[in-house]
């Protein structure tokens, strides 16, 4: 039961929603657009308010319903709910269905985050929105959130495996925006909105 929650927690993570919205409103290839990237990001960069919208709560309702539906296989069970938040974000990050391409995880592990360990998904929240704000750098802001998560984890008290899973997917967050962090460092990284600056 273990290996089908983590296995149904993959699939579901793995579902390439931009990618879909982007082939819904006659784009194509999302991956082909803009930063190559399937996150609402660039979905919206490229095609507008609404489709990066709904591809950002898509994304955050398939990171929750990944996990909701691998701890419902196994009764609950914190290990492998655990095991299930970091499978999802893997299945976005390098999809099946793309190649073992796909997202940067960050939409896909609030929600996963919002299932595991909500007060402090919640909190980090607050961070994203006045960094995203402040600076117009969506990649600083979701590089800070997903840190802060697992800091937040253990000081609410959530269980070690849950502290674990964090602390994973937000090293798979980093990973996946290295080179976001090399233009940041450069000062190219894009704006949200046009331009470029160091952060």
């Amino acid at each position: 039961m273990t290996a089908l929650a983590v296995i149904a927690a993959y699939l579901v993570g793995a579902v390439p929603i931009g990618y879909l919205v982007a082939k819904a409103f006659g784009v194509g290839d999302i991956r082909s657009q803009g930063s190559g990237n399937i996150g609402a990001t660039n979905v919206m960069r490229t095609l507008g308010r609404v489709p990066g919208i709904i591809t950002l709560l898509a994304d955050i309702a398939k990171g929750y319903g990944a996990v909701a539906a691998g701890a419902a296989i196994v009764e609950g069970r914190p290990g492998v709910t655990a095991a299930c938040a970091v499978a999802a974000v893997v299945g976005n990050c390098w999809s099946v269905f793309l190649g073992f391409r796909g997202g940067k995880g960050v939409a896909t592990g609030l929600g996963a985050f919002l299932r595991l360990v909500p007060w402090a998904a919640v909190a980090a929240v607050p961070v994203f929105l006045v960094v995203a704000a402040t600076t117009r750098f969506v990649s600083l802001a979701s590089l800070l959130a997903a840190c802060l998560v697992p800091v937040g984890a253990l000081a609410l008290g959530y269980p070690t495996v849950s502290v674990l899973a964090c602390v994973a997917v937000a090293a798979i967050v980093v990973v996946r925006h290295r080179d976001n962090i090399a233009r940041l460092a450069s000062g190219s990284e894009r704006r949200l909105g046009g331009g470029r600056g160091a952060a």
